[in-house]
């Protein structure tokens, strides 16, 4: 199956080598009035690592990626306005579902794609880029998940968690994206948040 490129080049062709090791981000188109499907690395070419059972993406596939409409700088006008700022800059369906079918082989997941995430791997409320190849991944389900039982994942309060610290002062934003975007099950403990 043939993927389609990007309109308006967000992000490039592909993220298996766009971004070398962690700690260099790319910085993103950012939000689009108009997105399509961005092309995936190739079948068989990302590996999940696991930490404690728990899924992580691949780093040279799935580096992260930011949008430059987030910055320190603007957070009160961006992700921590009232009213939310995620809902309104988020690929539709029609886009995404496409992008996580190809990602899944780019993975090798085989399971339900019910039970998987199309997950951005800096989220969205932590100024990640909605649509760039190198943020997003499929997510399988948390280990002990019932099959066929939806989607369930330990990295969603986690950037939750994140998004309140960046917000409140306690984390600047960019360190709160690199430490999701190296290992999400160790970013509370490495900026030193409650894990609770």
């Amino acid at each position: 199956m043939a993927a389609e490129t990007v309109e308006g080049g967000a992000g490039g062709k592909n993220g298996a080598s766009a971004a070398g090791s962690v700690g260099e981000t790319p910085v993103c188109a950012g939000p689009q009035r108009k997105y399509t499907a961005q092309q995936q690395p190739p079948a068989g070419s990302c590996h999940y690592r696991y930490e404690k059972g728990e899924p992580l993406p691949d780093l040279k596939c799935t580096p992260g990626a930011t949008s430059p409409a987030v910055t320190q700088a603007n957070l009160a006008q961006t992700i921590c306005r009232k009213g939310g700022y995620t809902k309104d800059i988020r690929p539709p369906v029609a886009v995404t579902g496409k992008e996580k079918k190809l990602n899944a082989a780019s993975y090798g997941y085989t399971g339900s794609l019910g039970d998987a995430e199309y997950d951005h791997d800096i989220s969205l409320q932590l100024g990640g880029d909605p649509n760039d190849a190198r943020n997003l991944w499929v997510e399988p389900a948390d280990p002990g998940h019932r099959p066929g039982g939806g989607i369930n994942n330990k990295k969603d309060p986690v950037e939750t968690k994140l998004h309140t610290a960046v917000c409140s002062g306690k984390v600047t934003l960019k360190a709160a994206q690199q430490a999701i975007a190296t290992d999400w099950t160790t970013a509370l403990s490495r900026l030193g948040l409650a894990a609770a």
